[in-house]
């Protein structure tokens, strides 16, 4: 059965936009109280383009793999069975996406907002390869 994709799209286009109104050389001209709600709004965009991201992973795995390899794996192993599937490249790299996402809570921190921010720039070129990926693999 085929992966309806269309939400894991429009939340990678969604950060995609976010990060493009955020550019830096935009983004250096503003007041600090507008720099903040543009960070946050990236951060929420990273924040569940990531969650899309690892949950369409694990549906993908199901449905090619079956749900008995999968289901109670951490997500260091999920990250490990995309890569062995060539949805992903680095494990190491997502499970810093992943304790990124973990930390978005904490952003009322300006350093952690800063930090997160900067992931979600790392970020978004992954999720849009793991989307194009699923794509191409979706029967």
């Amino acid at each position: 059965m085929a992966l309806d994709l269309s939400s894991l799209k429009k939340a990678v286009a969604s950060l995609d936009k976010a990060l493009k109104v955020a550019a830096d050389d935009r983004l250096d001209d503003m007041p600090e109280d507008q720099q903040d709600v543009i960070k946050a709004g990236v951060i929420q965009s990273f924040e569940f383009t990531y969650e899309l991201c690892w949950k369409f992973m694990k549906r993908w795995l199901e449905e090619n793999m079956g749900a008995a390899y999968v289901d109670g794996v951490t997500r260091r192993e999920l990250f490990r069975l995309s890569a062995e599937s060539k949805l992903i490249a680095d494990v190491d790299q997502w499970m810093e996406y992943h304790d990124a996402r973990n930390e978005t809570s904490h952003t009322y921190d300006h350093d952690a907002a800063d930090e997160i921010f900067q992931v979600a720039k790392t970020f978004f070129p992954d999720a849009e390869r793991l989307s194009q990926a699923l794509e191409e693999k979706n029967d």
